[in-house]
């Protein structure tokens, strides 16, 4: 490891938000001995300005990725192995800035600024990606002061026009979990899209995407976020209360056309009426009806009818994570200036308690991403989109 290059030696101990075991944020404690670690060959070490929160972080410590016994409290294996241990580091979403390099990295790259592609991948395939798992879940993330990464999965993007935190909101875990399912429906240019949870992470990322595919977006949220929704990209706002009237909203919304593809986040008794939607005069239709699923934040069980299923051709794509080769994209969009940060604010590491609180909680204005930033990196990333008790803090 090269840790020579840098003009000043970096310290041996670092501040970080370490989760102890499953529970409420009683189980997050915030330290200052935790060991920095040393890249190993073909890995940087990155200094961490701004880490995005994502929803998948209190569900994992929470223990809420049940597989089969749904009363278990547990996170997910896809790989046929627990990686989710404590004391774990969580945080997906991680800009900052290479401090070190491992063997077999060259040391120019020590001061980029760049994004972290958050998956643990589990080869070196480019358009496939079956066990998923991710940085803050099954190895150290961004929840702290250092990390350190794959050299080839943190990308360089050094738009001046980019704040560190604006930069961590626009990460991969919902950038790549939305793009995912635009290309698991196979969703072209001019078809109708549903976008549900639309004013989270993945919604925004959904509405954007759309547009950049050429695709129109129907965002489903609250007239509260309507303006903003819109002014991001979407179509039209459909209220997502009110059930009984909700397919002959949203239909009228589109000028009567069926939707062609649901992005579903919502789950629970959400999802038959999000295929109603898509199920109404199929003559009309050109391709079959398509529901991508990355979500359940209304319940992670849902009645259907399979009649409605195989009758109507339903096709349904469970979406996790995304592929090298999406991530790349969505790095190149990135730099173009085609995708735009949705950032709600931010929070100091050592509020990372406040934060979870204020997320689970947030209200009719929440829209977009909360970064959490180190307390030594606050003044020059965080002060500037202080929320909550940050505000009479800076």
């Amino acid at each position: 490891m090269h840790r020579s290059a840098m003009p000043n030696p970096l310290p041996e101990a670092m501040s970080a938000m370490s989760l102890r075991g499953h529970g409420g944020v009683d189980k997050l404690e915030y330290r200052h001995d935790v060991p920095v670690p040393s890249p190993g060959p073909g890995e940087v070490l990155v200094q961490v300005t701004a880490t995005a929160k994502n929803n998948t972080d209190r569900k994992a410590r929470e223990g809420l990725y049940p597989t089969e016994d749904k009363a278990d409290v547990t996170s997910f294996a896809m790989g046929g192995e627990a990686t989710f241990t404590f004391p774990r580091i969580q945080g997906a979403d991680v800009a900052g800035r290479i401090a070190a390099v491992g063997e077999g990295v060259d040391a120019s790259r020590i001061g980029e600024r760049g994004l972290l592609d958050f998956n643990l991948y589990p080869d070196a395939r480019r358009h496939i990606n079956l066990t998923p798992d991710y940085y803050g879940h099954g190895a150290d993330g961004g929840f702290a002061e250092y990390v350190a990464v794959p050299a080839d999965q943190f990308h360089v993007v050094d738009n001046p026009e980019l704040a560190d935190a604006e930069l961590a909101a626009l990460g991969m875990c919902s950038y790549q979990t939305a793009y995912h399912m635009l290309t698991s429906a196979d969703v072209k240019a001019g078809e109708r899209v549903l976008v549900t949870g639309a004013s989270g992470g993945v919604g925004t990322a959904l509405i954007q995407l759309c547009r950049i595919l050429g695709a129109v977006p129907y965002a489903v949220s609250t007239p509260a976020k309507a303006e903003a929704l819109e002014a991001l990209g979407a179509e039209a706002v459909i209220d997502r209360r009110d059930l009984p009237t909700f397919v002959e909203r949203v239909l009228k919304a589109t000028g009567g056309a069926p939707v062609d593809a649901v992005m579903d986040l919502v789950g629970g008794e959400m999802t038959t009426r999000f295929i109603d939607t898509m199920i109404q005069d199929m003559t009309c239709r050109e391709t079959y009806p398509r529901l991508s699923i990355a979500g359940a934040s209304g319940g992670n069980v849902s009645e259907i009818l399979w009649t409605r299923i195989y009758l109507y051709q339903v096709r349904i794509a469970g979406v996790s994570h995304g592929t090298r080769a999406e991530a790349e994209q969505l790095i190149e969009w990135i730099r173009d200036g085609q995708l735009k940060p949705v950032l709600h604010g931010a929070f100091r590491l050592s509020a990372l308690h406040e934060a979870e609180r204020y997320f689970v909680n947030r209200g009719s204005g929440y829209l977009g991403k909360i970064v959490i930033v180190p307390d030594s990196q606050w003044e020059a990333h965080g002060a500037p989109f202080a929320l909550g008790q940050e505000e009479s803090d800076s």
